[in-house]
């Protein structure tokens, strides 16, 4: 007989295979009869020597007792029980989800004399402050500032100075009295202007900033447009105009802005 389990052949009369030691399939086990051992009986009558006889009763067959299978025993029946077959109202099916609708919002029933709530000015909005710098750039610090705008005036001099050098060997006189000083001043005011919307006009940085080691960005971080570049020029002067009061605003500024800073929304920063 082979063993179901390892395939080992066993002889007719082993109960358990020799190598698994598993019980083997449909091997009846008999269990032990009730029948009372075989019983001495003592002839009485027999003379001579007392001699005892064996008398043995008629054998009774014994109830054979067959084991339950076990539940893995085929082979052809699954080693895992599915969990749907032993609980199959415990299974959820995903159910497949319509599209909502949105509810419909009921009309608002408005009371004659009933005031609203303001709550406009207690949230807070996420976009940023007018006027705040949005990148990391730093603001370059006043001595710098400083020095690119005497750099400047040197190069605005120096363009003076050729001016009445040539008006001077031209045989120009120049004279100076109460009638042609605002002349001057005119003339000269013409030579910054044109020199500041020269380098507007042509979107870079003056040669001033350049040799104090500075870049003109706006307050995203970007290089400026030729039109905040304009806003920016007349803004300085009018922080000029205000007996210089534009430019003194940077030391109490929180970022150290001037006011032509603020208003064109741009900043010198170094390279």
């Amino acid at each position: 007989m082979n063993c179901r389990y390892c395939q080992t052949s066993n002889s007719k009369d082993d109960h358990r295979c020799r190598k698994c030691g598993r019980r083997l399939a449909n091997m009846p086990v008999y269990a032990g009869s009730s029948a009372a051992a075989p019983a001495l009986h003592y002839d009485a009558h027999e003379a001579g020597p007392v001699s005892r006889t064996v008398v043995t009763e008629p054998r009774v067959a014994r109830r054979a007792i067959h084991y339950q299978q076990s539940l893995f025993s085929s082979r052809e029946l699954p080693r895992v029980v599915p969990f749907e077959t032993i609980a199959p109202e415990a299974v959820e099916v995903p159910k497949r989800r319509l599209p909502s609708t949105p509810a419909r919002q009921r009309p608002r029933k408005v009371i004659a004399g009933q005031q609203s709530l303001e709550f406009a000015s207690s949230v807070r909005s996420s976009r940023p402050q007018e006027g705040a710098i949005y990148c990391d750039a730093p603001v370059a610090i006043s001595t710098r500032r400083s020095l690119a705008g005497v750099l400047d005036a040197a190069m605005v001099a120096t363009a003076l100075v050729v001016l009445g050098a040539v008006l001077r060997i031209a045989s120009c006189e120049l004279v100076l009295n109460v009638r042609t000083i605002p002349l001057y001043l005119v003339a000269a005011t013409g030579i910054v202007i044109f020199y500041r919307l020269l380098w507007c006009l042509a979107n870079g940085d003056t040669p001033g900033m350049r040799w104090a080691h500075l870049t003109l960005i706006n307050f995203d971080g970007q290089r400026p447009t030729r039109r905040q570049r304009i806003v920016r020029t007349a803004s300085g002067f009018l922080s000029l105009a205000a007996a210089g009061l534009g430019l003194v605003w940077a030391f109490v500024d929180e970022e150290t802005l001037t006011w032509h800073d603020h208003i064109s929304k741009t900043f010198p920063t170094p390279r």
